[in-house]
């Protein structure tokens, strides 16, 4: 059994930063986060994904490397790999999304029969998980968790990006946890009130629901309560790329180890605050470093 297994498609990234002169490609896309960041603090981890016949064997290599499996991950030959733009603004509070190309869906029979794990993160980031997959993958998780990130974002004829709603809300009903950002949860739920829309994911039956917002933080809401957790401050801001999927992977490998949601918390910030430093993930992987930062940020942030 692995520990956290990340299903959604892998992403080749081109991300324009302000003070670059040109744009960068690097590896992306939900898994490469969650999974990095699970393996830097010792989980076994996995993927579940379908990239084209255009994906660098050098990303694969390196993700083996780092111990990832990726017995999971199919080649399309004929197909070319999920791709994004991302483009920055000067502070790098905002940014654009642009699609430029999408591999194939996840099909049901693209899951491993063999596929077993601590926690699932599904994590589609253009459309590609429906109900009947998430449904099967219920059933080789003790716990599973979503981020429906890419089941909210609609693409118009140039990949151009906009937010509406979840259509088929049946997948709530299947999982444990819920992330995503306030203006995805906005839009899932139809409701512009933050507590409005927790309410509602939590009445699908949902257990936890992690709302995202930015350097401001998170929101848990859980059986126990609601609890505002403070951003980890980074020593710089580099690339926000990924920081909402590296929060979950610090947050998922601590909640299957039994620890309660201020400590989930505290690790899944201070994970995303070390990935925030590096360009794409690219990051430091220590571990040492990220409960360093968990517990400054307990003992300085929320202690007191």
């Amino acid at each position: 059994m692995l520990d956290i297994v990340s299903v959604g498609h892998f992403s080749i990234d081109s991300i324009s930063l302000p003070g670059r002169s040109r744009p960068f490609t690097v590896l992306g896309g939900s898994p490469t986060y969650v999974s990095l960041v699970s393996r830097c603090l010792d989980a076994r981890v996995g993927v579940v994904s379908k990239i084209g016949s255009d994906f660098p064997n050098a990303y694969l290599w390196w993700l083996r490397e780092e111990g990832v499996d990726l017995s999971g991950v199919v080649k399309v030959e004929q197909a070319k790999s999920t791709s994004f733009e991302l483009k920055y603004s000067r502070d790098l509070s905002d940014r654009s999304l642009r699609l430029r190309c999408r591999a194939p869906s996840i099909a049901v029979t693209d899951l491993p029969d063999s596929l077993k794990a601590k926690a699932i993160h599904v994590a589609p980031i253009a459309g590609e998980i429906t109900y009947d997959v998430v449904q099967k993958l219920r059933n080789h998780a003790e716990v599973l968790s979503i981020d429906p990130q890419g089941l909210v974002r609609n693409f118009d004829e140039v990949g151009n990006i906009t937010l509406g709603p979840l259509t088929d809300k049946r997948i709530l009903e299947l999982v444990n946890i819920y992330k995503s950002s306030l203006a995805e949860v906005q839009n899932v739920t139809s409701l512009q009130n933050l507590n409005s829309a927790i309410k509602a994911i939590h009445d699908h039956g949902v257990e936890v629901v992690i709302v995202t917002l930015g350097m401001k933080g998170v929101i848990v809401s859980a059986e126990t309560g609601l609890y505002n957790i403070p951003a980890c401050k980074p020593e710089k801001v580099v690339d926000p790329t990924g920081s909402g999927d590296a929060f979950m992977g610090g947050f998922l490998v601590e909640y299957i180890n039994g620890a309660n949601y201020l400590r989930c918390a505290c690790v899944g910030s201070a994970a995303a605050s070390l990935v925030v430093e590096a360009a794409g993930p690219t990051f430091s992987s220590d571990k040492e470093e990220i409960h360093q930062r968990a517990r400054e940020l307990y003992e300085k942030e929320i202690k007191e």
